[in-house]
């Protein structure tokens, strides 16, 4: 018989949202909030805060009816869109948070990084929060003591254990608390997006250490948006969508059913679309690309220019727009980022709420490509949408060389040869 390391059954996570949960003095002001509340449902429809009765009522299932059992020593990679519900799914594991219906069991004891932050005390120093963290996982000191100097290792901050972490960088923490999480044995890893706050170095040594944990018998959840490191790391993968497990099976069949579903996001409105993230007071609503003619055809052509345009509901100070370019397996290609300034750029009050970038060679190799866009106002994400839009790229000429398709690469780099005589 396999030995079932996680058992989840009919699990359910509901949120209230629109606000935080009201508190009254006194019977009065219950009465008012009474007569009030269907005003405010209708306000926040007129101003599109609300696109259904669903968001009306206020309520949000993030998780429902998902059932699902992990054996010990299997690496399953979680997937799925902004807002399927894979992290609060990996806080009810880690008993951050409790499910509304259902259960989970999990069996051992669960090593977690979930974000920056997650479990660590600010005020005390790494050495501190190594200890505290072992204790709340049930370690004995001595046993703390034992893969302390490999843990400090690990995390490559050996000058800074005695620091309090508030002032570490975003990468030290993220160093420790991985090297915490993985090496004081726990029996169950789950590992959120957090991943992509470290280098790629760093990425290597910490999914060349989830395998250990892996070879050695242990189970582990991992949650990232990259397909390459989920398909490198996990043979069995869970797709979650709306809240609901899509498909749970082989990682290729997984991965395969997930970007099926970005591809059919780019035929709906952005204006309407719900999984996106961000503070929202500033939307992308509508994203257009032309190639070297200014014809907005679906293919753009190797090698040749292009133009991409996003139109936003407002404009915002310290405005800006990124976007980034992922193949058709979702493995990153490019980044394009207005807030990195360069000498060409201007300001155009002539385009209105837009945003344009004009690339003048694609060095893009033939495929389907993804592209997922961040709008940034006052210094903060105001908007963030997956799969905003799906392109193709067709063949044409990089550096005078036919640009012909490669399963394995994407890009490409005008060059020049010098051969030998034959």
């Amino acid at each position: 018989m396999k030995d079932t390391a996680i058992l989840v059954k009919n699990l359910g996570k509901e949120y209230r949202i629109g606000g935080i949960q009201k508190s009254y003095d006194t019977l009065g002001a219950q009465i008012t909030d009474i007569f009030t509340s269907p005003f405010r449902r209708a306000g926040k429809l007129l101003r599109g805060q609300a696109a259904g009765v669903a968001e009306l009522d206020e309520r949000f299932w993030a998780l429902r009816d998902i059932s699902f059992t992990v054996e010990r020593g299997e690496a399953v990679g979680i997937i799925g869109r902004n807002g399927a519900g894979k992290s609060t799914l990996l806080k009810i594991l880690s008993r951050i948070t409790g499910p509304t219906t259902g259960e989970a069991i999990i069996k051992g004891r669960v090593g977690s990084l979930l974000e920056v932050g997650t479990g660590f005390h600010p005020e005390l120093t790494g050495r501190e929060n190594v200890f505290l963290n072992g204790a709340i996982l049930g370690m004995q000191k001595s046993e703390i003591e034992r893969k302390f100097d490999e843990i400090v290792a690990f995390a490559e901050i050996d000058k800074f254990i005695d620091t309090p972490v508030k002032h570490y960088s975003s990468g030290m923490y993220v160093r420790l608390a991985f090297s915490v999480a993985a090496h004081l044995e726990p029996e169950v890893l789950l590992v959120d997006e957090v991943l992509a706050v470290g280098d790629v170095a760093f990425q290597k040594k910490c999914l060349g250490k989830m395998d250990d944990v892996a070879q050695a018998g242990r189970t582990v959840l991992f949650v990232s948006h990259n397909m390459g490191l989920i398909q490198l790391f996990c043979t069995r993968g869970i797709f979650l969508q709306e809240g609901r497990i899509h498909t749970d099976g082989p990682i290729e069949a997984a991965i395969d059913a997930y970007l099926q579903t970005l591809e059919q996001a780019k035929t709906q409105d952005l204006s309407v679309r719900t999984d996106r993230k961000g503070y929202g007071r500033a939307r992308l609503i509508g994203v257009d690309y032309c190639n070297s003619d200014r014809d907005c055809s679906p293919v753009l052509k190797a090698g040749g220019a292009a133009r991409f345009t996003f139109e936003v509901d407002r404009v915002l100070p310290g405005m800006d727009c990124n976007f980034f370019l992922y193949d058709h397996i979702g493995q990153p290609v490019v980044s394009f980022k207005s807030e990195i300034r360069g000498a060409e750029d201007v300001y155009d009050a002539g385009i209105g709420a837009r945003f344009v970038c004009d690339v003048d060679e694609l060095l893009l190799l033939p495929g389907r490509y993804r592209m997922d866009v961040v709008i940034i106002g006052d210094g903060v994400t105001q908007d963030f949408i997956e799969a905003a839009t799906v392109f193709d790229v067709g063949t044409g000429q990089i550096g005078r060389r036919p640009a012909q398709p490669d399963g394995k690469f994407a890009a490409a780099i005008p060059s020049r040869w010098r051969l030998p005589v034959q």
